[in-house]
């Protein structure tokens, strides 16, 4: 039987890296005040333990978790805390190398071993606290983890070896876990997967993203539904039918491509081709005309040849896309790519990334220049200075277009809804006023 410590600990958890990463926190931190622990989120109070969940994607994200462990191995070298625990993707990766190169780490857990962090810090794994997690976000939005890790064979992810396989929660959980958030003010539930249209093959031995979110549409007090990370390969087209049929479906869709030459894409290990793309973006608009879609692309994948690069910017020229995120190619050990060579530099690589986002901006303004005038439902995030900070449905958190509306003419409470007649634009903001 567990002996509970008579000091009462301190936990501080910090959090790197993605939304997955996120959510991986929120229930750490439920965990931990489930056992009557006190536990805060990146906080500035001292701490008598500080959890570092990190990301090993790529190689910035990479360094930041490294000059982290650094940070806080620091301040236990000054006494200024008693144990620095590291978690998450880097340490699932790296865990020899952190522990012969860092010293101060009393601990290191891979991604899967929550129930060793907590026994490690005299706590239980509470199986029954399902889809209870103490929120780090706004407390009208919150991120859905539908399913781990992933199957797909992407060239240049190392995503697989950190996260392991494709494992779907089951509807129910998600459910219940919905009710739960909802209970507690959430109001836009976030979908997020490292591959969300892979969704239920493993459990139901067939697709069920569309299942699922019909499901999540009968919880009271959810009002947004938003689907990131859509695979484009396979793409389970009943998704477009109860996005068009159901009012809390944003009409929004992260869809990441990668590239758009089919040299790259198959050297990708994608399992798509430009033309099939094209098809498959001309089904999701003929579906739903107003969707807002938001993609991702590598810039200087081995073997990018000036001319992959300019088919990339046509294809953005020709797609249009509402939201577009670029990033530099990352050589990743024990992937497929890293038997490539890493021939395009880095000049090149940035190059390219800020040809692509110039296009990019240019179109982003286009499209909202043509929103002045209109009346958009608008969730409020956040007060920030002297303007209200807000989002559309078209709109993700964090990563897309706000909507800024002047706090000394205008009152909106943080965390609802209100309309808002867009006044004037930017490439990637928008101005408006309480209708």
């Amino acid at each position: 039987m567990r002996t509970k410590t008579s000091k009462q600990l301190k936990v501080n958890v910090v959090t790197l890296g993605c939304s997955k990463n996120v959510v991986d926190s929120e229930v750490l931190m439920g965990q931990l005040r489930a056992n009557e622990i006190e536990v805060e989120h990146e906080s500035k109070r001292q701490s008598e333990i500080v959890i570092i969940n990190t990301c090993g994607f790529i190689d910035n994200a990479k360094q930041e978790s490294i000059d982290t462990i650094l940070h806080y191995a620091k301040e236990k070298e000054k006494g200024k805390i008693e144990k620095l625990i590291v978690t998450g993707c880097l340490s699932e990766r790296y865990k020899p190398d952190l522990e012969k190169e860092i010293k101060g780490i009393d601990n290191i857990f891979g991604t899967r071993d929550l129930p060793l962090l907590l026994k490690t810090l005299g706590a239980d794994y509470k199986h029954e606290l399902i889809g209870e997690r103490l929120v780090t976000t706004p407390r009208h939005f919150a991120y859905m983890k539908i399913s781990e890790g992933c199957d797909r064979p992407c060239s240049f992810c190392a995503i697989p070896l950190m996260r392991g396989n494709h494992i779907s929660k089951p509807i129910e959980e998600l459910v219940h876990e919905a009710r739960h958030l909802a209970a507690k003010g959430t109001k836009e539930l976030l979908l997020i997967a490292q591959d969300s249209t892979f969704y239920g093959l493993d459990i139901y031995k067939e697709r069920k993203l569309a299942n699922l979110m019909e499901q999540l549409c009968s919880v009271d007090g959810i009002e947004w539904i938003r689907l990131h990370y859509a695979f484009p390969s396979g793409f389970p087209l009943d998704v477009l039918d109860i996005m068009q049929r159901e009012n809390k479906i944003c009409k929004y869709l992260d869809i990441p491509l990668q590239h758009a030459s089919d040299n790259m894409l198959k050297s990708m290990r994608r399992g798509i081709t430009r033309e099939k793309t094209i098809t498959l973006l001309d089904t999701v608009r003929n579906k739903i005309p107003d969707i807002a879609i938001r993609t991702t692309f590598i810039s200087g994948y081995p073997g990018e040849t000036e001319q992959d690069h300019e088919t990339l910017i046509r294809f953005l020229e020709e797609m249009r896309f509402e939201r577009v995120g670029v990033f530099t190619y990352s050589h990743e050990e024990n992937t497929h790519a890293y038997t490539l060579n890493d021939d395009v530099d880095e000049a090149t690589k940035q190059r390219r990334l800020d040809e692509l986002m110039q296009v990019q901006q240019n179109i982003s303004d286009s499209i909202n220049q043509k929103k002045v005038g209109n009346v958009f439902k608008t969730l409020f995030d956040r007060k920030e200075g002297n303007f209200f900070i807000g989002r559309t449905e078209y709109d993700s958190p964090e990563v897309d277009n706000e909507v800024l509306v002047d706090a000394n003419e205008n009152y909106v409470r943080v965390g609802d809804f209100a309309n808002i007649k867009i006044t004037s634009a930017e490439a990637f903001d928008l101005y408006g006023t309480l209708c």
